[in-house]
């Protein structure tokens, strides 16, 4: 049985609820067929399509309550409960929605309701239990496990290692280790040398060639301090990255631990939003920069004249920036400096009263109105409304060695603004990059639909008052 990828072990699962779901639905055209009538013809549709719609609704509401992350290996126990719980209120939902009419009695609803919630939450809580069960069953063969990889080569990372081997059930399989090199007693090696995959300047490059889905930081307690390093090197959000708690951390109460079969785990970083509001904020996304660039097309052709009437050069300015897991993509925007800017002195930050930024370039940066032409960045999914500034890959390149972490903002996709933006002014040196990128790191572990609102909210605001650099 091959390694099971997230995204394929999310879409199986989804597959057979779906299956599940439309069983469901026949079942209860037997068992009330006078239930699944009065729906039909209410909604004037047949049996098999309302069936369809209500298989799709439920698909939802599931995808909603959680019902698809985390799934390799979950405690059986606990996505019972999950699925009760999403059950009850996707019910709830179509009791109200089907009898707002008063057309059955209180006794049919409720016997309706019962039958429905047994039929749903019963064949979804079977299905589940029979995948997590034979998932478990390979598990202990050794078979399907992910792909690990122990991050330290001390004390710690062998006894890691030796859970791991030991707890099948635990879902992993340890392909190799990780070296930290220039920390304290960083030659104390207790790891066979040919089970060592590399270094830590080299993890994102391993990780991709042996395809690894977790990673488990195993140092020594007088390593401590290399724990922001790995978190600096390690920025795949495909990947788990679990940390092995000393004695210390257990018993500080400063974390959060969870504990599978005896072995203590801390996760960092997980999911950074949920499924729902990951589409939500896409679907946003989309439905915004349409609606920006056909509403601003009469703006956007006037400041193109004007731009092009009073200096020299293209109206639409590009640039390569650093997108997405650091993927490269060409960013638009009007053009705000004259030609040729930085011929003389290389890649270097705006500065306040900058001569190189001409009087209309001036006026647009402080209404922000130069960005308009990145919403197009966002329709072709390089960029999204909120989120970290993305930068050039030779301030990329220089940051990711000078400010610890900094590589964590390319987790999510870049934004037109962001926090960093709304809460700081414009880089003019390191110092001002350094704020900005605790700002944007402070995003990136809280992003959430809230958060992007507030602060597309205060930007609005910010343009209005031309408060732009």
């Amino acid at each position: 049985m091959p390694t099971i990828n997230r995204n394929r072990e999310t879409l199986f699962t989804g597959l057979l609820d779906g299956l599940v779901l439309c069983m469901a639905w026949y079942f209860l055209t037997q068992i009330k067929p006078e239930l699944t009538s009065h729906i039909a013809e209410r909604e004037n549709l047949s049996i098999i399509v309302a069936g369809g719609i209500h298989t799709v609704y439920w698909l939802i509401v599931f995808s909603l309550m959680g019902l698809y992350k985390r799934l390799y290996l979950i405690s059986r126990f606990d996505e019972f409960v999950k699925v009760v719980k999403a059950t009850l209120i996707g019910t709830l939902i179509l009791y109200f929605y089907s009898t707002i009419d008063g057309d059955l009695q209180m006794r049919d609803r409720l016997a309706s309701v019962t039958v429905y919630v047994l039929l749903v939450g019963g064949l979804i809580t079977v299905n589940r239990f029979v995948i997590r069960s034979i998932q478990r069953f390979y598990a202990l063969k050794g078979k399907g496990l992910h792909r690990a990889l122990i991050i330290g080569t001390g004390k710690n990372a062998v006894s890691a290692f030796d859970d791991l081997n030991r707890n099948r059930s635990l879902g992993m399989q340890v392909v190799g280790f990780i070296e930290v090199p220039n920390g304290k007693n960083g030659d104390q090696v207790y790891v066979d040398p040919d089970e060592i995959m590399g270094s830590l300047d080299d993890i994102n490059l391993i990780i991709q060639e042996l395809e690894i889905q977790d990673l488990i930081v195993a140092l020594e307690p007088e390593k401590r301090e290399d724990l922001i390093k790995v978190l600096s090197r390690v920025n795949n959000p495909d990947v788990t990255l679990k940390l092995l708690p000393d004695f210390y951390q257990l018993v500080s109460g400063l974390n959060k631990t969870n504990q599978i079969f005896g072995l203590p785990l801390i996760e960092i970083s997980p999911d950074l939003m949920p499924f729902w509001e990951k589409l939500m904020k896409r679907l946003l996304d989309v439905i915004i920069s349409v609606a920006v660039l056909i509403v601003m097309l009469p703006v956007i052709i006037v400041i193109s004249i004007v731009i092009r009437l009073t200096s020299k050069g293209p109206a639409i300015y590009s640039q390569e920036r650093v997108g997405k897991k650091g993927k490269l993509f060409t960013m638009y925007k009007f053009r705000t400096m004259r030609m040729d800017a930085e011929a003389e002195t290389g890649p270097t930050w705006a500065q306040e009263n900058d001569p190189r930024i001409t009087k209309v370039g001036a006026w647009l940066r402080k209404t922000r109105l130069d960005e308009i032409p990145q919403f197009y960045n966002v329709l072709k999914g390089e960029m999204s409304l909120v989120g970290p500034r993305p930068e050039r890959p030779y301030f990329v390149s220089r940051f990711k060695d000078e400010i610890p972490m900094y590589t964590r903002r390319l987790r999510v996709r870049p934004g037109i603004t962001g926090w960093a933006q709304v809460k700081w002014k414009y880089d003019g040196s390191l110092d001002d990059v350094k704020e900005k990128t605790k700002y944007d790191l402070f995003y990136v572990e809280n992003m959430s639909l809230r958060m992007d609102f507030k602060i597309l909210i205060n930007t609005i605001f910010s343009m209005v008052r031309a408060k732009g650099q």
